[in-house]
């Protein structure tokens, strides 16, 4: 037992930096295997019986194998769901038949499929096999906007057929009220307070952008869906840390690579994205100003720099076709941003303004708005608009806040990848900040080189560009 502990042992990644390991409440490490009651999430059994074939260790398992799925018989019924999408008839592609069959042949598994791969269709599919059965099946996202679009996506995709979505789905979030339906769409922020007896009665468990799961309040509800012997988390992203992936895997099951965003690009099923990396180098004295500054005082200096937003605002004015900008902080850069980029665009340029305080009804709205616009701009917090969000009608990218994390930076590019009637490239601009003085590099630098690590590894298209920006008495 105890070297099983250790296996499921592993050490958090930042953890350094949270008061309860500064205050030495916590060791800074996360333990999978609860060594006293001798629990461990089921989707982590294959790494036990590894571990047990490995040292000649007795495996003894309890649970029932899956059901032998008939592969005539789910291409049959796959084809009898008749895909639409806008009133269009569409085929599922090979990499998503085959991620259905996957996770039915596996019950747990986590499908791990870059942005705008068709997750929700997977989901869909999924979703209309076990209510053949008669699953009670419950789907949990991120966010309320998340919600009214796999709503809206699986109305669209039945569009043709007899299947009514507002008959057989109901949606839980705040303001929405909880009629008993087939399948239950929810955040997991309307979920994790309610009682272990609501959950028993669901079969099937769906976790759509399962990257976030990591939240104590949602493992939490992930463990009181005891009888949810089907479970599946979609996402097109992990953040590389082991104990990240072991943690989901333990919720839903070992990973099933789908496709990638590259594979996708090159069967042009993906819009071809180009990046700027975009380095913006200070002057000297502003180097010299900032280079003993925390983090966090080097995100604040560079948000509220008039330079460098007005360069931003510029940048996304110029733009051809809809552009999203990005941001972190609302009240110190975005509202700043939007209040800029208003007063530079004529009266007739659509401009919205998108954060946590607009109601999802609001942001659909916006969203539904922006496809069948031709030059609108979308400033937005990364918080509403860098997961899940679908636009196909995105020409543009631009990234106004530093960041480094994986998930954040390839869920934001997801956002621009759809193809769209008359869109087949996509252009990212990210902007880095060199303030780097000597031998010293400074924070938002480092996260700049860290993202281009993951173009790399990505295989995108990217070149890098710098631009001096000018000293304050030099701006007129």
């Amino acid at each position: 037992m105890l070297e099983l502990n250790d296996i499921f042992t592993f050490s958090v990644p930042g953890a350094q930096f949270t008061p309860s390991f500064r205050h030495k409440m916590w060791d800074g490490k996360i333990r999978l295997l609860n060594i006293h009651g001798g629990e461990l999430y089921i989707g982590l059994l294959p790494y036990v019986r590894m571990y047990c074939e490995k040292n000649n260790e007795e495996f003894i398992d309890e649970v029932s194998d899956p059901p032998n799925i008939d592969d005539d018989e789910l291409d049959e019924f796959i084809d009898s769901l008749d895909f639409h999408s806008k009133g269009t008839s569409i085929d599922i592609r090979d990499y998503q038949r085959n991620a259905v069959s996957e996770a039915l042949a596996r019950e747990k598994v986590l499908l791990l499929s870059p942005t705008a791969s068709g997750k929700s269709l997977i989901i869909y599919a999924l979703m209309r096999w076990h209510q053949k059965f008669g699953r009670k099946q419950l789907i949990i996202v991120p966010t309320t906007s998340l919600v009214e679009q796999m709503y809206k996506d699986f109305a669209d995709y039945a569009s043709e057929t007899e299947w009514d979505v507002a008959e057989n789905c109901t949606r839980i979030y705040a303001g929405k009220p909880k009629e008993d339906r087939p399948i239950t769409i929810s955040t997991w922020q309307s979920l994790h307070k309610l009682p272990k007896s609501y959950f028993k009665d669901f079969d099937v468990v769906f976790g759509d952008e399962a990257h976030q799961f990591k939240a104590k309040s949602l493992t939490a509800i992930m463990t009181k869906l005891v009888n949810a012997r089907h479970r599946v988390g979609t996402t097109g992203t992990l953040d590389g840390a082991k104990t990240h992936r072991m943690v989901l895997e333990g919720l839903f099951g070992q990973v099933k690579k789908v496709t990638t965003t590259r594979d996708l690009m090159d069967a042009n099923q993906l819009a071809e994205l180009k990046i700027t990396c975009i380095q913006l180098i200070y002057p000297d004295e502003e180097k010299k100003a900032v280079k003993k500054f925390t983090y966090q005082e080097e995100i604040d200096w560079i948000i509220a720099h008039p330079r460098r937003n007005k360069f931003i605002r510029n940048l996304v004015v110029d733009q051809s076709g809809n552009t999203l900008m990005l941001f972190n902080y609302v009240e110190k850069h975005g509202k700043v941003l939007y209040e800029m980029i208003q007063e530079k665009v004529p009266e007739d340029r659509k401009v919205f303004f998108v954060h946590g305080g607009v109601l999802a009804n609001d942001r659909e709205e916006i969203r539904e708005i922006t496809e069948t616009e031709t030059n609108a701009i979308i400033v937005a917090s990364l918080g509403t608009f860098s997961t899940g969000i679908n636009i196909r009608n995105l020409h543009n990218i631009v990234f106004a806040s530093p960041t480094k994390s994986r998930i954040r930076n390839l869920q934001s590019i997801g956002r621009g990848l759809r193809i769209g009637e008359q869109k087949t490239v996509c252009k990212l601009y990210d902007i880095g900040d060199n303030l780097s003085w000597k031998s010293h590099k400074n924070y938002t630098l480092n996260h700049m080189i860290e993202r281009i690590k993951i173009y790399n590894e990505e295989l995108f298209q990217y070149k890098l560009i710098s631009v001096n920006l000018p000293k304050a008495k030099e701006v007129t």
